[in-house]
């Protein structure tokens, strides 16, 4: 599926792997985060760190009607508060769709998949 957009310049079309790859972007940059997770972990291997080219792997995004709604698979760092990691993904996700995209998310549902460990 894709989002359509129709401007007074004529129509456009996001599809909805875009849309993965942006979250999946704006994910990683937040303080906490290790990286993406796939959300088929029992098919592409546990907990595996997603690279940038294989975001999508790890966002679902999820179109209802009317509403927008996206469900993203992360890894931790050890030692942080987990709760606000994932409240400002949530927020930072939002906030990037809605600058980027002109897409306002109805929800954004954060999976913790693994805690990873610094190597010292």
């Amino acid at each position: 599926m894709s989002i359509e957009l129709k401007t007074k310049y004529g129509q456009i079309d996001i599809t909805n792997e875009v849309i993965a790859m942006v979250a999946g972007g704006a994910a990683v940059d937040c303080y906490g985060i290790v990286g993406m997770a796939s959300k088929n972990q029992i098919k592409d291997g546990l907990t595996e760190i997603l690279r940038k080219e294989n975001f999508s792997r790890g966002v679902l995004v999820r179109q209802e009607e009317d509403e927008m709604h996206i469900d993203m698979f992360i890894i931790v760092s050890y030692g942080t508060k987990i709760s606000e990691i994932a409240h400002n993904v949530q927020t930072k996700v939002k906030y990037t769709l809605d600058q980027t995209v002109g897409l306002a998310v109805d929800s954004v549902n954060i999976y913790v998949q693994g805690v990873r460990v610094a190597n010292p």
